[in-house]
């Protein structure tokens, strides 16, 4: 029942189609003898106008000639002196937005035949040897129709013999792995012999979409007729024949798309076989497609002096990931020296950039050969010193793309940078994973720290050409991607050495880790502040690090050195230990007196609290971890010496620092200073009413009454002497200006 309506189902299909058929070629007819006559109009309208102009013309002047001709050349000249840059993904998306719905019809074709003749097994109508032949059968049938329509439907015609080359492919795969109707071998000659086909018939309609699907079906047979067995020899002498198959067919037809299918092909079975099975076979097979791949690219280059973005992708991929397969066998096979082959490449780009240089032509080709002779050699050097191998060849390739695209100007170099910058951020977390676990690390010379120190050495020339180009071509500088690169660039570079200094004194108590580990974040904020012009810091983000700085200065100061007080107490830290700490004073001065004045730092009025804050607690508790020091000898004396520092020596610390902020404030005339210094006064002088003197001693309560009571009135004095000098120095001003009225 199923089998009749589904044949039902079929001839109203079938008579449907007829009958559109019938119509569409009714109006292609009516179409045809509708353009004829508009042709047939447009030619006599032209004759008539071309008679009047000719009239037109020698009734005028002959001085007036010359000059309409002038404006038309000026016009064409100013039509061709401005070429339009074309997208290279264009006709891409051109060729998919046209044929999208061929593309879907043939796969669904291919799918529905596969359909039938999986419902004819089940039915057990055909055997096995029939349903190769009805697949062959078919995918020659469906290969002649897209033959006939070669003249008039060229792209569909080479979707439809590209999915009937696909037929066969797959017919071929079924009968030799489930009907085992042939031997490997048979099956291989089979594929073989469909892969050359469909390249000759590809040359023969000269389609460049028919070429592609016979690479793609050509480099996929040996997947389909594999058994498991790894005959890596024979693979890669197929692979070889058919990219040399490829190479010539690029070079009679220009085709870079069939170039680019054929790369993605071998690299991935060259980098599954040295994964798989590494030995020195495969390093010949690296070179010779190496090879291969390099006459490709550089065949306009040689031919008309050219080098396309294609062309420069396809050299800067072929020597980074042959690099990477070949450095692979020699480290798995313990054999020496690796730098070879980077230096071997660096050879050949370097015989092309002298040739460029003794032509004197510095253009983009210069500029790439340089590029690639530079990366290179950093990548010898990045072996020999025995750093991670993709850590240090991502890395130096981001500077190569992002160097090439600054030369050429090719957005798709920054494009590919934005990719690989992040895959470079990974193998950079799992190069510092190696301080895990390793205890025998040498200072500096260890193989993390080195590979970072690449790492650095790439990321700080990325920026440096990122800022670079931002100003030459004149766009925003917070662009959100670059921000972001800055961003992780900078936290790269503070980490790497964080981490280097961390694992070195990762033997001493936590405390020391802990003040040691703040200590260089101070430093490191400190530095790029004092490089902040060179380093292009814009001043918003100045002022963050300034924040950031002063918050790290107090945590560094009130938290962190207490417990290096109690492990010095307690011996398990020497003194020396901790005066380390204190160098954190010279960047906190220089900051407060040299970089925060020339900053914008103090546009808003929080930051003077900000600064004073940070200035006062750092004073106070300095002060406090001193004095403990100096008069405790263990643990229990230091609990009795805070409680007595806080209670005798704090107020008196405050009531200096704010004498010196209402100083300040009044001879800068900073009101903010005043403020802070009469807040730090009542913050003091409630604390000493409120808590202080009913801890004391009669005598020290009076003692710190006295001192109070004497700061207090100096301060006052002071107030009130720079009150009276500020108005004699008023009513001079006035008595000079009426003696001059």
């Amino acid at each position: 029942m199923n089998e009749f309506v589904a044949v039902i189902i079929f001839i109203i299909i079938f008579i449907i189609f007829n009958n559109l058929n019938t119509k569409i070629r009714k109006l292609e007819k009516e179409i045809s003898d509708l353009h004829y006559k508009i042709n047939e109009t447009a030619q006599a309208q032209t004759e008539v106008i071309h008679k009047t102009t000719s009239t037109e013309d020698s009734l005028i002047p002959q001085q007036e000639q010359p000059q309409h001709e002038d404006i038309q050349y000026s016009e064409k000249s100013e039509k061709t002196s401005t070429p339009v840059q074309k997208d290279w993904l264009a006709p891409v998306s051109d060729f998919l937005k046209q044929n999208v719905l061929t593309i879907i019809g043939i796969f669904t074709l291919v799918l529905g035949i596969g359909y039938f003749v999986k419902y004819a097994i089940d039915k057990n109508w055909i055997g096995e040897a029939a349903r190769a032949g009805i697949g062959f059968c078919t995918g020659a049938g469906i290969i002649i129709t897209g033959h006939f329509l070669r003249k008039n439907y060229p792209a569909f015609s080479s979707i439809i013999t590209g999915g009937g080359i696909a037929v066969l492919y797959f017919t071929a795969t079924i009968a030799f792995r489930e009907y085992h109707l042939f031997t490997q071998n048979t099956a291989f000659i089979i594929t073989a012999l469909i892969t050359a086909a469909s390249i000759i018939l590809s040359y023969y309609y000269k389609s460049e979409v028919l070429i592609i699907f016979s690479l793609i079906g050509g480099f996929a047979a040996p997947f389909m007729i594999s058994t498991g067995q790894s005959n890596y020899l024979f693979l890669f002498i197929y692979i070889t024949l058919l990219n040399t198959g490829m190479l010539a067919a690029s070079f009679l037809q220009h085709w870079k798309s069939v170039g680019w299918t054929a790369y993605i092909f071998t690299t991935g079975y060259l980098l599954f076989w040295t994964h798989e099975s590494p030995e020195l076979l495969s390093i010949t097979f690296y070179l010779i497609s190496y090879a291969i791949f390099y006459i490709f690219a550089l065949y306009d280059y040689f031919r008309r002096n050219i080098l396309s973005t294609s062309d420069i992708l396809i050299l800067a991929l072929a020597n980074f990931s042959s690099i990477l397969g070949l450095l692979y066998i020699f480290d798995t096979l313990k054999y020496e020296p690796p730098i070879v082959f980077p230096l071997i490449f660096a050879a050949v780009n370097a015989i092309l950039l002298f040739r460029e240089y003794t032509r004197k032509s510095f253009g983009v080709a210069y500029s790439v050969f340089a590029g690639l002779v530079t990366s290179l050699i950093t990548i010898a050097i990045a072996i020999q010193f025995k750093t991670h191998l993709i850590t240090s060849i991502w890395a130096i390739e981001t500077t190569l793309l992002l160097f090439i695209w600054k030369k050429t100007g090719h957005k798709i170099f920054k494009t590919f940078f934005y990719i690989l910058f992040p895959l470079v951020m990974i193998a950079q977390l799992i190069t510092w994973t190696e301080y895990f676990g390793t205890k025998d690390f040498n200072i500096i010379f260890n193989p993390p720290f080195i590979t970072s120190s690449f790492t650095i050495v790439s990321i700080m020339i990325n920026l440096y050409l990122l800022r670079n180009t931002v100003k030459e071509t004149q766009e925003k500088s917070n662009n959100f991607f670059e921000d972001l690169i800055t961003l992780i660039s900078y936290g790269v570079i503070y980490i790497t050495f964080l981490l280097e200094i961390t694992y070195h004194i990762s033997g001493m108590p936590w405390s020391a880790i802990t003040s040691t580990g703040l200590l260089f974040s101070i430093y490191y904020i400190f530095i790029l502040l004092l490089f902040r012009k060179l380093l292009s810091i814009r001043n918003d983000v100045q002022n963050l690090l300034i924040y950031l700085f002063f918050f790290l200065i107090v945590i560094n100061t009130s938290v962190s050195t207490l417990p290096v007080v109690t492990a010095v107490l307690t011996k398990k830290l020497h003194l020396s230990f901790y005066f380390l700490h204190l160098l954190q004073w010279i960047p906190f001065i220089y900051i407060g007196y040299r970089i925060i004045p020339t900053s914008a730092f103090h546009k808003q009025k929080i930051s003077y609290w900000i600064q004073a804050l940070a200035l006062i607690i750092s004073v106070s508790c300095e002060l406090h971890h001193s004095y403990i020091l100096m008069v405790s000898n263990d643990l229990p004396h230091s609990y009795k010496a805070s409680e007595h520092f806080n209670i005798l020596y704090l107020p008196v610390i405050w009531t200096i620092l704010a004498s010196i902020f209402i100083y300040t404030g009044l001879k800068k005339n900073i009101q903010e200073y005043n403020k802070i210094g009469f807040a730090l006064v009542g913050l003091m002088v409630l604390k000493l009413y409120g808590y202080d003197v009913w801890q004391m001693d009669n005598i020290s309560r009076i003692s710190a009454f006295i001192a109070l009571g004497v700061i207090l009135l100096l301060s006052s004095f002071t107030f009130q002497r720079l009150k009276n000098m500020i108005r004699n120095m008023v009513d001079k001003k006035d008595k000079k200006d009426e003696s001059t009225d």
